[in-house]
């Protein structure tokens, strides 16, 4: 008997039926599940090339962290290998360090976004819009910002200089990226503002190695000017604390209306300026007096006023005479007159 042939079963078809109407992500989401082996090796792909961008970033993320170290610390070495001849400023240091390894990190992750395929170009813009928002905002306190930058830059004056800032004077206790910390004589805080400081004069009277002082003494014209001039010297050489080069320096600079005036140069060390000054101004005075010299004072005149009599042929008529007072009318005395009228001024003849 002949076999019997088996009924062809048809295979199952699997395909998804996809239908226009849908979304993409819908239409993908069905041929996912339905299990497309075109999809399938699409999304392996997209996942292996995923996987290696995130290898490729993190990599450029480490090194970047490693490059800003990097040179933040070679920077302040440099800084630091710069200023040989004085102790390195701190805050100039950390500044630039920190700086360095900002504007290093910033590039890192610029460069991480776009290897992960975000637009590089977006994102600068947003920071760029973001940044000028800030500046304007705190566009005083970035202006003391860049004044500190600029001073830590130049250096115009240092922690312990002595220094005129803005009509105050003081000593420079401290100096960061906003402000300057002085220390006045009477020991006031004074905090001057680095825009400030920076836009106007600053004297600073540490830095040079020797400051001038001049000393101005007036003695009268009956003196001799040749004695007290070699009186003055002698006291200038006589100071230990005055320098020997430039060589003091004693002149006659001026003359007045009552008096001479005899003047003397000489150098000092900053920290020894105010005392030697004071104490050379007290020993000269002090020797022009043991050498008999005057120091003159100004003239004082005295001046009466009188009453106005007309002249003998203007006079009234002696029945109107008559009638005048018998008593002078009392004569009028200026407020000068109640000083008593000096002798020549400062002569010794007078004393």
């Amino acid at each position: 008997m002949a076999p019997t042939a088996t009924p062809q079963i048809p295979p199952l078809d699997l395909t998804v039926p996809t239908d226009p109407t849908l979304p993409p992500i819908v239409a993908q989401a069905r041929r996912l599940v339905g299990g497309d082996s075109e999809m399938l090796r699409g999304l392996a792909g997209a996942a292996g090339g995923l996987a290696v961008n995130l290898a490729v970033a993190v990599a450029i993320l480490l090194l970047t962290l490693w490059a800003a170290r990097w040179l933040s610390t070679l920077t302040t070495n440099g800084i630091a290998r710069a200023h040989r001849r004085h102790p390195a400023d701190t805050t100039l240091q950390s500044f630039a360090a920190s700086l360095v390894r900002y504007v290093v990190i910033i590039i890192g992750l610029v460069a991480v976004l776009g290897q992960l395929g975000v637009k590089t170009t977006s994102v600068i813009a947003v920071l760029g819009a973001a940044s000028l928002a800030i500046g304007l905002a705190l566009q005083g306190a970035l202006s003391n910002v860049a004044a500190g930058v600029m001073i830590l830059i130049l250096r115009p004056y240092r922690v312990g200089d002595t220094v005129e800032i803005n009509g105050k004077t003081g000593t420079v206790k401290g100096l960061d990226l906003f402000s300057t910390k002085l220390a006045s004589g009477d020991n006031l805080a004074v905090f001057v503002p680095n825009a400030k400081a920076f836009g106007d004069v600053i004297v600073n009277q540490s830095l040079p190695v020797a400051r001038r002082a001049q000393l101005d003494f007036k003695i009268d014209y009956d003196d001799d000017v040749d004695r007290a001039l070699e009186v003055l010297r002698a006291c200038a050489a006589a100071e230990p604390r005055a320098a020997p080069k430039p060589a003091p320096w004693a002149k006659l600079t001026d003359l007045g209306d009552s008096a001479i005036t005899v003047s003397l140069r000489c150098w000092f060390a900053p920290k020894d300026y105010e005392d030697a000054r004071f104490d050379l101004m007290k020993a000269v005075k002090d020797r022009l007096e043991a050498q008999g010299f005057t120091f003159p004072y100004p003239h004082q005149v005295a001046v009466e006023a009188r009453k106005f009599e007309p002249p003998h042929s203007e006079r009234a008529p002696a029945k109107r005479r008559a009638k005048a007072p018998a008593a002078p009318p009392a004569k009028a005395v200026s407020p000068r007159s109640a000083a008593a009228r000096p002798t020549r001024a400062g002569s010794s003849k007078g004393r």
